[in-house]
């Protein structure tokens, strides 16, 4: 495999980058956060001479709320994120220019989703605060991933934060909440639009080699959020509620980009562009078979937990 250098990418790509920055601009809203925050129903906490926070005040459901929580505790990260893509792209350029814009939409998701929480009091805000500085503290960190990699890696992260923002607003219940989420979500997909377009001409320009970092990131996906204290306890409690599972993973995630960029139908690959071929197939076909025996089982528990209610009532 000739192996394109992260130089030369960066140049051959520019073009792409400035097209899809021009078409960026021209489609992207400029929406007001704070018009997404009922202010009106804020109030002070104990230290102001107010009430401290009690779960009692929280309109959300334990889950809603843990997976609000998941997704501000994710957006809040965005100084790593910054620091990462800036590392990746570099300030000249069309690049330089996406990079300060799209952490400049970025910041705006975290600001108003806390905003929403605090003045609805729809989460405990002690333990969010404390949570936000051991996330940040601990940091997000690509370990120096290639440029490829990187751009293969935020064309899944942003639509799966997509889909994380939309399920959830959603999931609550709450018509403020899916609201403000689902604008946050058309946010993400407009960013996910932009790096798939990169990923898609680096497979016109290094086919094999932008194959091989596509497989790398569907083997090893993790969500920028795996940080977060009690993560997997967290992810474990969405992924029961159908808010973000391995099927949601599979077939919004992973299978439609594979689709777009037809990685089953690239032509003019090598030895190793095949081989990477070969193991992305393997990586889908596992992702869809754990998938399929996640469903299962949360149907099987789903059932048995029916059946238990319906029990207790007839004893009743």
């Amino acid at each position: 495999m000739t192996v394109l250098e992260s130089a030369q990418l960066l140049a051959e790509l520019e073009p792409t980058v400035a097209e899809n920055l021009d078409r960026h601009l021209g489609t992207a809203d400029d929406w007001m956060p704070h018009e997404y925050v009922p202010w009106s129903l804020g109030r002070d906490f104990a230290d102001l001479g107010g009430e401290p926070w009690q779960s009692a005040q929280s309109s959300l459901s334990p889950i809603a709320r843990t997976a609000l929580e998941v997704n501000l505790l994710t957006e809040d990260n965005l100084p790593s994120y910054h620091r990462e893509v800036d590392r990746a792209f570099g300030r000249d350029s069309a690049w330089g220019t996406w990079v300060n814009r799209w952490t400049a939409e970025e910041g705006r998701h975290a600001f108003c989703i806390r905003d929403y929480l605090l003045v609805t009091r729809g989460v405990d805000p002690d333990e969010l605060e404390r949570a936000r500085m051991e996330t940040m503290e601990v940091g997000y960190a690509t370990e120096d991933k290639p440029l490829l990699n990187v751009c293969a890696y935020v064309s899944f992260q942003e639509l799966a934060t997509r889909v994380s923002h939309r399920n959830t607003g959603r999931f609550t219940g709450e018509p403020i909440a899916e609201k403000l989420l689902t604008r946050v979500a058309k946010d993400e997909n407009l960013h996910m639009i932009f790096y798939r377009n990169i990923v898609q001409a680096a497979l016109e320009l290094a086919p094999s080699q932008t194959l091989r970092a596509i497989t790398d990131e569907v083997i090893d996906f993790q969500m920028p959020g795996s940080i977060i204290p009690g993560f997997s306890r967290k992810a474990v409690q969405m992924a029961k509620a159908g808010i973000y599972d391995l099927r949601i993973h599979h077939d919004d995630i992973v299978g439609p980009l594979l689709r777009q960029w037809r990685v089953f139908e690239l032509e003019g690959l090598d030895a190793e562009g095949e081989q990477a071929r070969d193991e992305l197939a393997a990586a889908v076909a596992a992702l869809d078979t754990e998938a399929t025996r996640f469903v299962e089982r949360r149907e099987e528990a789903a059932a048995k937990k029916a059946a238990r209610q319906a029990g207790q009532t007839l004893t009743r």
